[in-house]
């Protein structure tokens, strides 16, 4: 019997995507839950370009681009795992064949509620070619935003003042499941990624809540797209705003583009998330004694995987629950649900329970090598416990499990999810 059993994750997420090696006890029953989706090929340029040149319910990028003059392509902020530097060069080449000029493009980073990045994460997100050569701007949603009209669920769709001026809008994002809206992608990216605080705020005003105490409805949740309200809302301001294309993309675990979706902000989405069902879903184990959820694609919003993980806490015994957050950016500026000071945080404030009153969880350790102290006062329970070291980790996991435990390790508990 090897003294040793080993699980390597990835970590780090646009700091050099680091892997990461997960030492337990030999004795220890460990079962890695991997996605459909861990090892699948990423595509080539040959695949990319075909997804381009076979839009679903659009023209092509270049033929929409011969009617238009001035583009605006919105892309998700560094939250989210999208490798766009890889397509969008292609993108870029499209539009140079539909006759616009380079002067008339810029991109918009679609922040929501997140706060603003530097040229250096618009590097990481587009390549140096791309900043070096088109105008790339952070989304203001306090100031600079225009009303475009009103959804029919009341909400009052202002977006940025820059993209509704612009004749030809792409979003571009990825599809991975998503806590509200079932899977992000499609509409997203312009609410709330480029949508005023006022938009964004009257959009989740269904989701107020305490997190893992108050159920969401039956239609929000993750994996739940069809019928969901919140993401429904979202489609109508996307039409409101006049997208014309999106370009969305499934990951593998190491987050290389494996299918690209082109096309209409519905219909092409709906193709993805169809597929991401599948391609995301998890088996759980349920006689894990402890869940080692890693945080990676989303790592700076680490708070993601204690709810993903819920579906374990179902079944008996409780279980130990240990987020491996190695995320050196720390967890990401959030206006309407993040943290301000002490007692003070954004317009949804979220508060947590604590472990003690968290059904099917006995305990939750933050192993997190980068001290975070207000980060880790948000994406931890009450009464959880904050280690540096994986040795110490694994120190206070023995003193309660001694030599038997069986372990589930998530390979990426930001992005994979456990379909009930």
């Amino acid at each position: 019997m090897n003294d040793v059993k080993t699980v390597t994750v990835p970590t780090q997420a646009w700091h050099g995507d680091v892997p990461l090696d997960l030492e337990f006890p030999g004795s220890w029953d460990v079962i890695t839950c991997k996605m459909n989706g861990h090892s699948a090929t990423a595509m080539d340029e040959a695949g990319m370009r075909a997804a381009l040149a076979n839009p679903i319910g659009t023209e092509t990028i270049r033929k929409l681009a011969e009617k238009r003059t001035e583009v605006a392509i919105l892309f998700d902020d560094m939250t989210r795992p999208t490798r766009t530097a890889d397509f969008i060069p292609l993108v870029l080449e499209e539009l140079k064949a539909g006759g616009i000029k380079d002067e008339n493009i810029r991109f918009v980073m679609g922040l929501g509620a997140h706060g603003a990045y530097t040229r250096t994460d618009f590097v990481k997100k587009l390549g140096e070619d791309v900043v070096a050569n088109y105008p790339v701007y952070n989304h203001n949603i306090y100031e600079n935003c225009t009303l475009v009209g009103k959804t029919t669920r009341g909400t009052r769709v202002m977006i940025n003042s820059e993209v509704a001026k612009c004749d030809l809008k792409i979003g571009i994002g990825s599809i991975v499941p998503h806590l509200y809206t079932g899977f992000g992608g499609g509409a997203k990216i312009l609410l709330p990624g480029v949508s005023s605080m006022d938009t964004i705020e009257a959009n989740h005003e269904p989701l107020r809540h305490t997190i893992l105490q108050t159920p969401l409805g039956e239609e929000i949740g993750l994996g739940k797209y069809k019928k969901n309200a919140v993401r429904l809302d979202m489609v109508e301001a996307a039409r409101l705003a006049g997208i014309d294309v999106v370009v969305n993309s499934l990951l593998n675990i190491n987050r290389e583009n494996t299918a690209l979706f082109v096309g209409d902000v519905e219909e092409a989405f709906l193709a993805g998330a169809k597929q991401a069902e599948t391609h995301y879903a998890t088996q759980t184990v349920e006689a894990a004694d402890i869940i080692v959820a890693n945080c990676y694609g989303k790592g700076s919003e680490a708070m993601l995987a204690l709810v993903i993980c819920q579906p374990f806490f179902s079944f008996e015994p409780p279980k130990d629950l240990v987020l491996v957050v190695n995320a050196p950016e720390g967890q990401v500026t959030h206006y309407i649900y993040g943290p301000f000071g002490k007692n003070t945080g954004g317009r949804h404030f979220l508060t947590f329970p604590a472990v003690a009153d968290t059904p099917g969880l006995n305990r939750m350790l933050i192993f997190s090598p980068y001290g975070d102290k207000s980060g880790e006062n948000w994406i931890g329970l009450e009464g959880s416990e904050v280690v540096r070291t994986w040795d110490k980790v694994l120190d206070s996991l023995k003193q309660t499990h001694g030599n038997r435990a069986t372990v589930a390790v998530v390979p990426d508990a930001t992005i994979q999810y456990f379909p009930q």
